[in-house]
């Protein structure tokens, strides 16, 4: 029979065999591994994390925050990825525009949050949304508290190209300060060349492209007709260079 035993020449001893050794080292290593697992669980982690604090944000709290983050504590700062923390949020939670995440020793998490401006309501279908400026769909709303924004009337999926067109002109409404001192201002987007804003009680047709020019054109001309106190059913703004304002006829203005 084989062995793979070796005889020492100096001693006249045999020594144990390459596959003998090979064996013995790895139920030594297979051993210590088992205890350090067994070990480490009982150990407390280095710079374990202590506390989060959240920076900047206005909406969402810090209770909520730490949900979104799932971030354990009493887990190392070592073993935290800060990347891996910021991507979670931001695909939690589409108030989270952006999320920074620093480690500061020995066991914080501080967290700057840059939170979406909501841009607009959508009504939809009998349902009210919060948007961004994207059309990104924030929250629904429920109950009675709506926030004063302007209100696209549309179906964001069968009415792509005219909620499209009216994201755009809600923009440059906007910027222009076009909703301040109105009640409501609503802008029916069913399809981009009717595409209407009905403020309070006065209606805008304005139809599709040029909507900076148009809205230029309705300043100037909104501030004319409050001049002369002449009440106005509706003004159509979709031809270019001018405008054609409906008077309130008298049979309405008396109901």
């Amino acid at each position: 029979m084989k062995t793979n035993r070796v005889k020492n020449k100096r001693t006249g001893k045999f020594l144990p065999g390459k596959r003998t050794t090979v064996i013995a080292v790895t139920v030594l290593v297979g051993a210590l591994c088992v205890y350090a697992y067994h070990h480490a669980r009982d150990m407390k982690p280095l710079y374990p994390v202590q506390k989060i604090v959240f920076v900047e944000n206005k909406r969402l709290t810090d209770e909520e925050l730490r949900g979104i983050a799932r971030t354990g504590m009493g887990k190392s700062l070592f073993t935290v990825s800060c990347r891996a923390v910021g991507r979670h949020m931001l695909e939690e939670s589409p108030w989270i525009r952006s999320a920074s995440v620093r480690k500061e020793f020995p066991g914080t998490l501080s967290v700057t949050i840059r939170e979406t401006e909501p841009f607009a309501l959508l009504d939809t279908h009998d349902r009210l949304f919060i948007i961004d400026e994207k059309g990104k769909f924030l929250e629904e709303l429920k109950g009675d508290t709506v926030p004063f924004l302007p209100v696209i009337v549309s179906d964001p999926y069968r009415e792509r190209e005219g909620f499209s067109e009216a994201l755009s002109l809600v923009r440059i409404m906007n910027e222009k300060g076009l909703a301040l001192g109105k009640d409501h201002v609503e802008v029916v987007a069913h399809k981009p060349h009717e595409l209407t804003i009905e403020m309070d009680e006065t209606v805008v047709k304005v139809g599709q492209g040029s909507y900076r020019e148009k809205l230029e054109r309705f300043l100037h001309l909104e501030a004319d007709l409050r001049e002369r106190n002449i009440p106005v059913d509706y003004i159509d703004l979709r031809f270019n260079a001018q405008a054609i304002v409906k008077p309130v006829s008298a049979e309405k203005a008396i109901e």
